[in-house]
């Protein structure tokens, strides 16, 4: 039987990353399966870009985020990307998936396919019970689209829509600092482009079209952030269709 976490102080891992950026994530769970929590430390309010599995209450465990006022914003509805999002009063997401974030079914946020005992090497305090795990309702407070900014008061993020791993899946670009925060669109390990709601026609032109950006840094929905000429590289490989395969045996790595 597989050793559950002792204490729930250890489950979430916190790690500044600079640039006012800060990467909360669950380093028990495996990495093709780990959702990078992005944090943006904001002058008048701060971003939260996903939130994880929700196993464990992530204000209870990183009590600081509920200290300033925070946007928590969904790179899109599945299941390891919207665990937590019921806790926060703000909860933002593009309209072509609200009614998931409302209404997060199994079948929905693909939690019936990817949420198993096989996600992690170590099991949050209490265990976890795939057959009784569900995400918590989180009606949107506001429905995005393609162009719109977030506004944190000194920094701004603009709203890109990037369809194709599911329809409403979004990145955000800060212009001034070149920083893309690239949800699952791209990230370098296995892409997924083939879970019931996606669309690699989409795919194609969401990866054409942000090849375009002129990136320094991306921080991705999942495993290490990169820089611009691995950017270049992970878009190049997908187009060229020599993408990794959907569902890795290599998961328990990240090769």
């Amino acid at each position: 039987m597989m050793e559950c976490v002792h204490h729930p102080a250890d489950w979430y891992e916190v790690r500044a990353v600079g640039e006012g950026v800060t990467l909360i994530h669950e380093p028990h769970i495996l990495p093709f399966y780990r959702c990078n929590i992005w944090f943006v430390q904001g002058r008048d309010r701060s971003l939260l870009f996903d939130s994880g599995l929700g196993a464990l209450s992530l204000c209870e465990q990183v009590p600081w985020l509920r200290q300033q006022p925070l946007i928590a914003v969904a790179s899109h509805t599945h299941f390891d990307h919207i665990g937590s999002t019921h806790e926060f009063s703000e909860r933002w997401v593009h309209r072509a998936e609200a009614s998931i974030l409302a209404d997060p079914t199994p079948a929905a946020t693909v939690a019936d396919r990817y949420a198993t005992l096989e996600m992690f090497d170590r099991l949050p305090p209490g265990g976890f019970d795939p057959t009784t795990y569900t995400v918590r309702p989180a009606p949107a407070t506001r429905l995005l689209e393609h162009g719109d900014v977030i506004d944190l008061g000194d920094r701004h993020f603009q709203v890109l829509h990037t369809p194709g791993h599911s329809p409403g899946s979004i990145a955000l670009w800060d212009a001034k600092r070149h920083m893309l925060l690239s949800g699952d669109a791209v990230y370098d390990g296995p892409l997924i482009d083939d879970a019931y709601h996606s669309n690699t026609d989409e795919y194609i032109d969401t990866l054409h079209r942000l090849k375009e950006l002129p990136v320094r840094v991306v921080h991705g929905g999942h495993f290490p952030s990169f820089g611009a000429n691995r950017y270049r590289e992970l878009i190049d490989e997908y187009l060229a269709g020599r993408r990794l395969p959907g569902c890795p045996a290599d998961a328990r790595t990240g090769a």
